[in-house]
C-alpha cells in the first residue's frame, strides 16, 4: 500500500490554488481517484473547477463558507456554523476511502479567519487514512500544520502587477 503525504502550499504570493490544480490533473492523469474540495470561492462558476469536472476529476465547492476579506458584512458566527458543517462533511469523506488525493483549496485560511481551530485542522489530518495523499492550500498555514506536514511550498510575492495598479485578470489571476 502507498503512503500518502501531506502537502502544504501557503505564502503571500500566487500560484497556490494553480499548484494544487496541477497536481490534482496529474494525479487523474496517473489513475488516482481525486477530490478537488474549495471554500471560501462563493458560488462564482467557471475558474478551475469547471475545467477539473471535465476531466471527471471530482469536484466539491463549500459555497456558504465565504471568506471575511471579500464579505466584510458576513456574519461571522454564521460563518464558523458553516465552516463546522464543511469540516463534518470533509471529514466524512476522507473517512470513506473513495480518494486517493484529495485537495482542500483555501483550508489554511479557515484558520487565519479564526473560523476553524488549528486543533481541528491537526485532528483531520491524523485521521486520514494512510494511504490519503492530501493537500492544503491557502495563506496563513501555522507552524504546527507545517511541522506535521511532509511537503511545504511557500510562495513568496517578490513582485506582483496589482501593486502596479494592474488589477486582477480573468483567467490569469482569476
Amino acid at each position: 500500500m502507498r503512503k500518502g503525504l501531506v502537502h502544504i502550499y501557503t505564502g503571500e504570493g500566487k500560484g497556490k490554488t494553480t499548484a494544487a490544480v496541477g497536481l490534482a490533473i496529474r494525479a487523474k492523469s496517473r489513475g488516482l481517484r481525486v477530490l478537488f474540495a474549495q471554500f471560501m470561492k462563493g458560488d462564482k462558476k467557471g475558474g478551475e473547477i469547471e475545467l477539473l469536472k471535465k476531466l471527471s476529476i471530482k469536484t466539491k465547492r463549500f459555497q456558504r463558507v465565504l471568506s471575511p476579506y471579500f464579505y466584510p458584512n458576513i456574519d461571522k458566527e454564521k460563518l464558523k456554523f458553516e465552516t463546522y458543517k464543511s469540516l463534518k462533511n470533509i471529514n466524512k469523506i476522507i473517512l470513506s476511502n473513495d480518494f486517493d488525493l484529495i485537495v482542500l483549496d483555501e483550508f489554511n485560511c479557515l484558520i487565519q479567519e479564526g473560523l476553524l481551530t488549528e486543533n481541528e485542522a491537526l485532528e483531520l489530518i491524523s485521521n486520514k487514512p494512510a494511504n490519503l495523499e492530501l493537500v492544503l492550500t491557502g495563506r496563513g498555514a501555522t507552524k504546527r500544520l507545517i511541522e506535521i506536514a511532509d511537503y511545504v511550498t511557500e510562495m513568496n510575492g517578490v513582485k506582483h502587477p496589482f501593486y502596479s495598479g494592474i488589477s486582477a485578470r480573468k483567467g490569469i489571476e482569476y
